[in-house]
């Protein structure tokens, strides 16, 4: 998962993008509303993360803009703001979470965590298919019930691919998920994460088409 981070509190900002980094997740960190709005047109995010208070563009106005546009991306609201209409404000201008600062970090992931199985349609807490079962909780992998120990971004890759079988993954957009802005990539790293990850695991994982991209297929194709 792409993580857009909107948190004008420079500790708050970097300890936040610090933690959801290692639980595997790409995080991009902005400072304003009016930046978030750009980088929302130009890049591909999976999640927001924002915050109420922000300069140049609070980020009520910022989350009225994304529904307005017509996005669908699930936004999680930060904020101090604790008083009940402004909770209801949020909510009914488009948010689909809300969380009030301070707040214990499990219980963000955790709000993640559940975003991210409705995003995808999903009920149940683990992903399992074909001999293997995700524990996003844990980030645990397992695979005919032996543990499989994988790199970050394997994992991120493998999480994205396994939560959308047989949907068929574009090279840049597997690039977008695991690199941010401020991370250098070399031009062969995708190829070599899926090698890695059909040699832990088994190599019909993933299938390749040729000048299209990559795709889980639910069954062995």
């Amino acid at each position: 998962m792409r993580v857009l981070l909107v948190e004008d509190d420079p500790g708050l900002g970097s300890g936040l993008q610090q933690a959801l980094k290692a639980e595997g997740y790409t995080v991009d960190w902005l400072t304003d509303g009016l930046q978030a709005l750009q980088a929302l047109e130009t890049d591909y995010f999976d999640l927001v993360v924002l915050d109420l208070g922000l300069p140049r563009l609070d980020g009520l106005s910022v989350l009225r803009q994304i529904r307005a546009q017509g996005k669908d991306i699930p936004v999680l609201i930060l904020t101090a703001r604790d008083a009940v209409q402004d909770r209801i404000n949020g909510l009914d201008s488009g948010a689909d979470d809300y969380l009030v600062k301070p707040f214990d970090m499990t219980e963000l992931k955790a709000r993640i965590r559940a975003l991210q199985r409705r995003s995808s349609g999903r009920t149940q807490p683990t992903i399992n298919l074909r001999d293997i079962e995700i524990n996003p909780a844990s980030q645990q992998v397992l695979y005919n019930g032996n543990i499989i120990t994988l790199t970050r971004r394997e994992y991120t890759l493998l999480y994205e691919m396994m939560s959308q079988p047989s949907h068929v993954f574009t090279r840049d957009r597997l690039q977008q998920l695991l690199y941010g802005w401020d991370e250098d990539v070399e031009s062969n790293a995708m190829e070599v994460h899926i090698h890695h990850l059909r040699k832990k695991l088994f190599p019909k994982l993933i299938r390749t088409l040729r000048g299209i991209g990559y795709v889980i297929d639910k069954t062995e194709a």
